[in-house]
This record gives structure tokens, C-alpha cells and sequence, in this order.
């Protein structure tokens, strides 16, 4: 047996706070209504040792900056309607994820860096969509992989017509695997390309170029490579031209550096808490209410800045749920609570509401809705427990409905001086918080009872006891205080017992019933058939073709259909 004292120390924890300053893989330039972000990436800057970031390939480090850079556009850039995506290097653009980092992780690193890169190219399609801050990508070299698959997320693609410029989805044919960001699922969805085509591209090596690409839809525009600036900066200036930012307006605010604490198995920010047991695989999380009661005016919204209530919780949350996917992994239940006064968070609702034409008060929804999609694809068990002294009201409501189970008390806690448990519906539950299938919460919840929503709207803004909420269909259970907590103990029990991995595909299945968009079918089809093939010998056994890349050796195939 080994000796303890030799065995390496685990690896850091990942940290997902940055800023500009410390960018080490992307130059992001301001140019008054158009930002460049240039991809630079280093070789020797990867988050992990083992490899070496070449030619562009990125690793989870990048793409913290790269989501880091996305947030901050939007909240300190208003003045910015369009973003220019290119490389910094000569004659390349970007090789996609690196080889060499997903030969040597694990498979739940390999599903988690999946999983926020797709996110991050969800954000930039929102950008794109949602904020009037358009997204160009200027392709002037080798781009493979999740490199075009980075260039899909944005709008408009402008490639160099030239013999080094080429378009590829490269990882059935070299890596035995698939464009995990949702390069197959954009292909068809997003820009339409025939499905023969796709079959075609995304079984070639060296991809498409020129012309062709055109045609096939694979972008948007081929030029001379030295007209290659000039007509994106064109096309960004156009855009400008006809989006709804508010070039030369007012001022953006400063993502003010991220306050959080972590004291063993304690997690403080500002407005949001978690306590963890690990030796059951609990996470306890928080999330406060307003302590103050909400801005009297635009001017003072804008005067709080990051710390205006609303963004403080939805950056708090995001941090959080990113650092316990990825950090605290054997962490496999969620409980949820919230506590304060529901008056104030219907206040800041309607705050919210009264300045929805603001540029900073639709960011602001945004990011809430982006945090509360995080909660829906993340691979935990989640359980809301409404007791008294909660608020779930309004927008804090969205963590109930995203919740698996919703456990409420029934009646007065004995001893208990705080207001006794209710719900309350607010608008922002009607649609302003939309899940990856497009529909709002409420309205996934009650696939099979039409008109059950309409009548919701009638309760808009009533405090609802757990007998009401129960016949409502807005919690699970209501033990009564005798039973509350015999009941959550055996529920948390019982959970634990289960597979992670059967529970995952089970809560995976079961959050996304109705309709598909091009967003849930990229997290269904990552969760289906990307995870599994992650896991099969093809891709990484011994001979496998993630493992024998670039080692001159070939692949080893079984050739059995599965």
C-alpha cells in the first residue's frame, strides 16, 4: 500500500471569478459601438498540467475568461452593439477543445466542461437575439471543431477565401466522438444546412473552404483575406445601425469583484449561503431576500449597480452552481430555501417591470433567466423546502418550480415566531423566465392540464398556505409539523440510495417534457449520446481514437452497432 504522505494533493479548485486584468487567453479591444475579442490563446496556460494549449485549442480556463468577457459586454459596455470574435494568431483561428485535456480527464470533467462550454455559447446567442448586442466572427485560418463550433454561436460568420481557411467538424472521423457544443444540433437547427450536407461535413477531415461553405451555409460570407477586417467591421457597423443598444447613452456599471467566503463546508456570498455535508452529500442553499426595500428610480437602479439586489443574487447563484458542479462533485441533493420579506421581492419584481424598456433592467432578467437554466441542466437532485420565514415570491418562486420536489410545512412550527409558510405567484413566473424548451416553468409543470396556468393568473400576488398551494399544484407535499421533519429526512434518505447516474437521465428526462428548441436538444442530445460515447472503448479505451491521437497509431474499432 502506498504511503499517504506521498500521494499527490488533489487538484486546486476551480475557480470561476475573473476579470479583464487577468485575462490570459483573450485581448478584448472597445472600439466606441464595437468590441474585438481576439482569441490568444497561451500554450502554457492551461488550467491543468499534462498539456499544452496549441494552436488556439482551449481547455475550462479559456472559456471562464470567454463567459467573463460575454457578462461584462453586457453589463459595462451598453455603448456596444456589436462584438467582432477573431483570432489573434496568424493563419489560425482555433483547433477546438485540446486533445491532450480530454485524453486525460475524467468523464465527469469532460460532461462539466461540455456542459459550460455550451452555456457560455448559449449566453452569446442570447447577446445576439435579446440584447441588441450582435456577435461576428471573423474566421481568417484553421478553424475545427469546437472552434467552428464557436463561431456557430455567433451571427454572422465571415471566412477568408484562401487555401489555409477551411470550416470543420472533425471529431467523428479523427477523435471517434462528437462536436460536443452542439455543432450537429446548430448545423441543421440554426443555419439550415441540408441534412446530407451535414452527413457529408461532419465526416471529412479537413472540412469545407471557400465557396462551398457559402452555398452549404457553413457561413455566411467568404472575402479576399485582405479585405477580411474590413468587411466585418462593415458588417458590425451595420448592425449597430438597427439594433436597440444605447450607443453613446448612459454609462454601463462595473461588475464589482464577487464577494464569497468558503470556511470548510460553509460557502458565503452577500445574499446567498450553503452549508455542506459531505458525508452525506447534501448541500444546504440559501438564498436571502432583499434587506432593503427597492430603488425609487431608474436613477438610483442604475446608481446601485452590481449590487442592486436582483444581480447580486443572480451572480451569487451563478458562481455557486458553477463551483459545486464542478468542485463537489460527490454533492448530489440540493435543498433550497430562501428567507425574508416576499413583500420586497414582489417589489423588486415590479421595479423590474416598470423599467423593462431599460437596458440595465433587461440584463438584469436575463442573467436570471440564464442562472435559472443552469439550475435545470445541472446534473443534481434539487429540493425546495418552503417553511416559515420563506420567500419564495415572484422571481425567488423559479427556484421552487425548478426544484424536482417542493416539500412545504402545513400550519405553525411550534415555537416558530416567523410568518408560517406561503407561496407567491408573481408575472415574472408567467414567462419573463423561460426553461432551454422555451416554455416558463408554470407552463411545463402543467403539460397535461390545459388552462391550468389561466387560472393561475388569478392568484397573482396572494400569499398561498400549503393547503392551497397543494390543490394549486405548485408543491409536492405538505407534512404538517409533526411529520416535516421525519418526511424530509427519509425523502433525503431515500434519494441518496439511488444511482447518481440513473437519477441524472431520470431528472434529465423528466425536466424537459413539451416541446424542443435548438437549446434543449443540445443539452438532450449531450446528455444521451455525447456522455455515453465519452464512455465507450471506441473513443477512450486503451486503442481508442481519443487516446491514440497524434501518436501516429491508428484506431482500434469494435464494429459493433450498440
Amino acid at each position: 500500500m502506498s504511503d499517504v504522505g506521498t500521494m499527490p494533493a488533489p487538484p486546486a479548485p476551480v475557480e470561476f471569478r475573473t476579470e479583464p486584468a487577468r485575462y490570459r487567453h483573450w485581448k478584448l479591444r472597445i472600439d466606441g459601438p464595437v468590441a474585438t475579442l481576439a482569441m490568444d490563446v497561451r500554450e502554457d496556460g492551461g488550467l491543468r498540467p499534462g498539456y499544452e494549449l496549441k494552436l488556439n485549442s482551449y481547455d475550462l480556463g479559456v472559456d471562464i475568461e470567454l463567459y467573463d468577457a460575454v457578462q461584462r459586454l453586457r453589463f459595462e459596455h451598453p455603448e456596444v452593439g456589436a462584438v467582432i470574435l477573431t483570432s489573434a494568431k496568424e493563419r489560425v483561428f482555433c483547433a477546438g477543445a485540446n486533445i491532450r485535456m480530454l485524453a486525460q480527464s475524467s468523464h465527469g470533467w469532460k460532461v462539466n466542461f461540455c456542459k459550460f462550454t455550451n452555456e457560455t455559447r448559449n449566453a452569446i446567442e442570447e447577446a445576439s437575439a435579446e440584447s441588441g448586442q450582435t456577435w461576428l466572427c471573423a474566421i481568417g485560418g484553421a478553424c475545427a471543431g469546437g472552434g467552428y463550433e464557436l463561431a456557430l454561436a455567433c451571427d454572422w460568420i465571415v471566412m477568408a477565401d484562401d487555401r489555409t481557411t477551411s470550416v470543420a467538424l472533425p471529431e467523428v472521423p479523427l477523435l471517434g466522438v462528437l462536436p460536443g457544443t452542439g455543432g450537429l444540433t446548430r448545423l441543421v437547427d440554426k443555419r439550415g444546412v441540408r441534412r446530407d450536407r451535414a452527413d457529408f461535413f461532419a465526416t471529412v477531415e479537413e472540412g469545407v473552404k471557400g465557396q462551398r461553405a457559402v452555398e452549404w451555409r457553413l457561413v455566411d460570407e467568404v472575402v479576399p483575406r485582405s479585405q477580411l477586417e474590413e468587411t466585418v467591421r462593415r458588417r458590425a457597423l451595420e448592425r449597430v445601425s438597427r439594433n436597440g443598444r444605447p450607443g453613446g447613452g448612459p454609462p454601463g456599471i462595473t461588475l464589482a469583484p464577487l464577494g464569497r467566503e468558503i470556511d470548510g463546508d460553509r460557502i458565503r456570498y452577500t445574499h446567498v449561503t450553503c452549508a455542506l455535508d459531505r458525508g452525506r452529500g447534501v448541500a444546504e442553499i440559501t438564498v436571502s431576500g432583499p434587506p432593503t426595500p427597492p430603488p425609487a428610480d431608474r436613477a438610483a437602479l442604475h446608481a446601485l449597480g452590481s449590487d442592486f439586489w436582483p444581480l447580486a443574487v443572480a451572480r451569487a447563484l451563478d458562481d455557486l452552481v458553477l463551483h459545486l458542479r464542478t468542485n463537489e462533485e460527490t454533492i448530489g441533493l440540493w435543498l433550497i430555501r430562501t428567507e425574508g420579506d416576499a413583500d420586497r421581492v414582489m417589489a423588486y419584481d415590479r421595479v423590474l417591470a416598470a423599467h423593462g424598456t431599460d437596458w440595465l433592467a433587461r440584463e438584469v432578467r436575463l442573467y436570471l433567466r440564464r442562472t435559472f437554466k443552469r439550475l435545470d441542466v445541472t446534473s443534481r437532485s434539487l429540493y425546495a423546502l418552503v417553511e416559515p420565514g420563506s420567500c419564495f415570491a415572484g422571481t425567488l418562486l423559479e427556484l421552487a418550480l425548478a426544484s424536482d420536489r417542493v416539500y412545504m410545512l402545513a400550519g405553525p412550527r411550534a415555537g416558530d415566531d416567523r410568518p408560517p409558510a406561503t407561496i407567491r405567484l408573481g408575472a415574472a413566473s408567467f414567462g419573463a423566465y423561460p426553461m432551454p424548451n422555451g416554455l416558463a416553468r408554470l407552463h411545463s409543470r402543467f403539460l397535461g392540464e390545459a388552462g391550468r396556468v389561466d387560472e393561475l393568473r388569478g392568484r397573482i400576488g396572494h400569499d398561498l398556505d400549503a393547503a392551497t398551494a397543494e390543490k394549486a399544484g405548485l408543491v409536492t407535499f405538505v407534512p404538517d409539523d409533526i411529520d416535516w421533519e421525519d418526511e424530509v429526512r427519509l425523502a433525503v434518505e431515500e434519494r441518496l440510495a439511488f444511482s447518481p447516474d440513473a437519477l441524472t437521465g431520470m431528472e434529465a428526462s423528466l425536466r424537459f417534457g413539451g416541446p424542443e428548441t435548438m437549446e434543449s436538444k443540445i443539452f438532450a442530445r449531450l446528455t444521451a449520446w455525447q456522455n455515453w460515447i465519452f464512455q465507450r472503448p471506441n473513443a477512450v479505451g486503451d486503442q481508442g481514437a481519443l487516446r491514440v491521437y497524434g501518436t501516429g497509431q491508428r484506431a482500434e474499432f469494435d464494429r459493433r452497432r450498440v
